[in-house]
């Protein structure tokens, strides 16, 4: 009878992934749950879900506008931007840049495909600017006295263009959206989640970072509002930022907070396949 070697036993215990701390534990399977059932949506409810997502942000902006106008301060108008953040969470609505998290951990432990979640994505993306373009137009036509400011904060994403200063700020955008996200999840009292909300929305706006949603609103109003720039200086601002912030949520915030659970990751995967 063969002895048991030791040495191979210290070797496979060396290589077997460490047991996440149970915070940690819990929060993933949370994102994964979640991420599963938003993949799995009907395209009603996909659809629905995107442009009330495009609407409630559209608080925000107005909020941002109103506030910059009567003050002049970045600051205090990203502050006041925090509205929308918070009607995205007590609505239950969502933003493209937020699915950046919870469903990729759902692919990421094989309950649903890429497929799934570009459907998610561009679908999430599309309705929100729908719904964000009624909201700004809404915005122009009650507010004449708001064209000026509108004007002023569009053109200034609009004349960023393609630069590594713009790429930085829509990376950095998406670390932030992504990292909301992950502190929202990491606890299931709505008080303490909309703490994140406030603060994030805050430092988004207030910040002036490229977030391919929140700065196409600003885009729009100011295009309706007769902004000295053209759809396609938008479309093209768009595709700029979007990709920063899939680089800045997924490449530095996801990918990374799914290295701290491999164990629980590859149980997940080995149980799905």
């Amino acid at each position: 009878m063969a002895l048991p070697d030791p040495d191979g036993a210290d070797e496979a215990a060396a290589q077997a992934p460490a047991a996440p701390e149970p915070e940690l534990a819990q929060a993933f399977d949370r994102l994964v749950d979640e991420g599963e059932a938003r993949l799995a949506r009907p395209w009603a409810t996909l659809l629905v879900t995107g442009l009330l997502g495009g609407i409630d942000i559209g608080t925000g902006v107005l909020a941002f506008l109103l506030v910059k106008h009567e003050t002049g301060s970045q600051t205090l108008a990203g502050m006041a931007f925090s509205i929308g953040f918070v009607a995205l969470l007590l609505a239950r609505s969502e933003l493209f840049t937020e699915n950046f998290l919870v469903p990729v951990a759902a692919v990421a432990a094989r309950r649903d495909s890429l497929r799934a979640l570009g459907r998610l994505w561009s679908v999430t993306l599309l309705m929100n600017l729908v719904g964000g373009w009624l909201v700004a137009w809404l915005i122009v036509q009650a507010f004449p006295e708001l064209h000026d400011t509108a004007r002023t904060a569009g053109t200034y994403y609009a004349e960023l263009g393609v630069s590594v200063r713009s790429f930085a700020l829509a990376v950095l955008a998406g670390v932030v959206i992504t990292l909301m996200t992950r502190m929202q999840h990491a606890t299931e009292d709505l008080v303490v989640q909309i703490v994140p909300a406030l603060l994030f929305g805050a430092l988004l706006a207030g910040g002036q970072l490229f977030h391919c949603v929140l700065d196409s609103l600003l885009m729009f109003s100011a295009l309706i509002a007769g902004a000295p720039f053209g759809y396609l200086d938008w479309l093209g601002a768009l595709a700029w930022s979007a990709l920063g912030n899939l680089v800045g949520g997924v490449g530095l915030v996801a990918s990374l907070r799914l290295v701290r659970v491999p164990g629980r990751l590859l149980e997940e995967r080995a149980r799905n396949s």
